[in-house]
């Protein structure tokens, strides 16, 4: 078992060689690169050193209670250590997403029901801020079309992780889950007989990339400046600093009006589409994988009805994996790590059942 983690032990103490060396410094980008492959192999490392050590202390207190009865007991508390460990070492040689260590650009989008969704929209928003508020993670709204009553037809949001977080830790590795369409059941405020009415807000979430990651050239954008709308003061309304990028060979747009200035909103802007167009790379590489490298939680999907936001009776229900609880007023106050989590262990499930599979 685990013979593969061998090679791996041999590749940590290479890169510890390596990194001990100044002259491996000298490069940065090469650096953080080897630090950054250390850093991943080190908890597999010692998670597989004490899988290794518990084993030989397994046989060394069998032999003693051979002569001694009192250490039977011992046998089966080191025999539990080695099924944890066990466990562990195997989810942690799951393979990983190799966006997991970077942070995001969520958008939430108004759907089906109007005024109502946009309110809702305005609750996912929310939502999503206090979680990270929650988590120690920093946020910055890149641009807002807010409705008539407060909501949002669309908002678009960069969350950042801390400076140091664990490998493969980043806000991708939580939020990726949350790319869907996502239905709300309530009386609207703008209904008057008390119905309950359902409504949906889309929510998209993709990994921020670097500009040396997507390569986008000049030539491929049409800019157009106009106008903004909606709230915002005199000079946002007055000049034109809003800008529409479109990137022509993808017809994919961006539009920011958010910020007073027109270049402050077409930097906000490409950030979007560099985020949009990793995201479509990413989405053709995993359709051309086979299947069984496919999670079961879909998160290229974005099309997908994946959660219902059920006010009447307090409950949220994750029908991907059918996570369901009666405290949607907590969740909606950021407390998503329960059903985030849901997420994380069937996709982990997933991948282990996939490689168990393909072994």
């Amino acid at each position: 078992m685990f013979e593969a983690v061998e090679e791996l032990i041999g590749e940590h103490a290479d890169l510890e060689k390596r990194l001990a060396d100044p002259a491996v410094h000298a490069d940065q980008a090469n650096a953080r690169r080897l630090s950054k492959r250390y850093a991943e192999l080190t908890p597999i490392v010692a998670a597989y050193r004490s899988w290794r050590r518990t084993g030989e202390d397994i046989d060394t207190a069998r032999e003693l209670a051979l002569a001694d009865p009192d250490f039977a007991a011992e046998v089966k508390d080191l025999e539990r250590q080695r099924e944890e460990l066990t466990e562990r070492l195997r989810l942690l040689l799951v393979p990983r997403d190799p966006s997991d260590d970077k942070d995001v650009i969520l958008e939430v989008k108004a759907g089906e029901g109007g005024e109502e969704s946009a309110l809702f929209a305005g609750d996912l928003l929310r939502m999503y801020l206090r979680y990270a508020e929650r988590v120690g993670w920093k946020t910055e709204i890149l641009d807002a079309n807010e409705s008539d009553l407060g909501g949002y037809k669309d908002v678009s949001v960069a969350v950042k992780a801390r400076a140091s977080h664990e490998p493969g830790q980043g806000v991708w590795a939580r939020l990726k889950y949350e790319g869907g369409v996502h239905r709300v059941q309530r009386v609207p405020a703008t209904e008057s007989q008390g119905r309950i009415h359902t409504s949906a807000a889309g929510v998209l979430v993709t990994p921020e990339a670097e500009e040396v990651e997507v390569e986008i050239n000049p030539n491929d954008l049409r800019i157009d400046v106009y106008r903004s709308s909606g709230p915002g003061g005199q000079s946002v309304n007055t000049t034109d600093s809003a800008v529409r990028i479109t990137h022509l060979p993808t017809g994919l747009v961006v539009s920011c009006q958010n910020e007073k200035s027109q270049l402050q909103n077409k930097e906000s802007a490409m950030r979007i589409l560099r985020s949009r167009l990793l995201a479509l790379a990413q989405e053709e590489a995993e359709r051309e994988a086979s299947d069984a490298r496919r999670s079961q939680v879909r998160t290229v999907d974005r099309s997908e009805r994946i959660r219902t936001y059920n006010f009447p009776e307090n409950r949220i229900s994750d029908h991907r994996v059918g996570f369901k609880a009666y405290n949607l007023d907590q969740v909606l106050d950021g407390d998503l790590d329960a059903m985030i989590q849901a997420c994380v262990d069937a996709d982990s499930a997933a991948k282990l059942a996939a490689a168990g599979d393909g072994s």
